[in-house]
């Protein structure tokens, strides 16, 4: 059975559940999310769309994090008096724009059909992925 919720307008807008994937702190404090498919997403969503999501992000935050060029403008930066972050858009922040639109891209090909919404993690403070899933009414 399906419920909907009725918003302020009067009209029926569908159910809306949240599955969170948290982060992994097994090998420290590097941005790592887990690996393990959510059983909510078990019959709506293939794991195999999930663990490329998952496995790209996870090498994504490494390859951001572990850039020589960030050490690199690190160090210019406070030669500076970190004027040079006026002047350049740093390896971090290109990083984050490519994630996303990694996530964006994701989102429109593979999971908005399927009635799912991925969050970015910056939005979350990179503690979780937020997973929307929206429920239609099937009774129209």
């Amino acid at each position: 059975m399906s419920s909907t919720l009725v918003g302020p307008s009067g009209s029926q807008e569908p159910q809306i559940k949240k599955v969170f994937v948290a982060r992994d702190y097994t090998e420290g404090t590097v941005v790592k999310f887990q690996t393990k498919f959510p059983p909510e997403l078990d019959g709506i969503m293939e794991r195999q769309h999930f663990d490329y999501l998952i496995s790209t992000l996870n090498e994504m935050y490494y390859q951001a994090e572990t850039s020589r060029t960030a050490y690199l403008e690190s160090c210019l930066a406070c030669l500076s008096a970190y004027l040079l972050y006026l002047c350049i858009d740093t390896h971090c922040s290109k990083s984050m724009k490519k994630i996303a639109a990694f996530i964006n891209n994701q989102n429109e090909t593979i999971w908005k059909p399927r009635g799912l919404c991925i969050t970015d993690p910056i939005e979350r403070g990179l503690r979780v992925i937020e997973i929307v899933i929206r429920f239609e009414d099937q009774s129209k």
